[in-house]
């Protein structure tokens, strides 16, 4: 989670930019446009959440781990399970 106000609104806006993506990709399969547009859309979409994604990781991980003089076992464990799902 973003804690800097300029952080928060620059995941609010990164996140409204997703939300148009999607709605547009809405429109244009219901619209029955052609795979290979809707698939440049879907890979700018998924671009566009892996960018917010990575974002979030790097500032969670700089909190948890870089804050604290020895992170806690369970801040790693929490840390490694983040990672292992976004690799996904």
């Amino acid at each position: 989670m973003p804690h800097t106000a300029e952080d928060k609104q620059r995941a609010i806006t990164r996140l409204r930019r997703i939300k148009g993506q999607a709605e547009a990709l809405e429109r244009a399969v219901e619209a029955g446009s052609d795979c290979a547009p809707i698939l440049q859309q879907l890979a700018a979409l998924r671009g566009a959440v892996h960018g917010l994604m990575a974002d979030l990781l790097d500032s969670h991980v700089r909190e948890t781990l870089a804050a604290q003089p020895a992170p806690s076992q369970a801040a790693i464990d929490e840390t490694l399970a983040l990672l292992r799902s976004y690799l996904k």
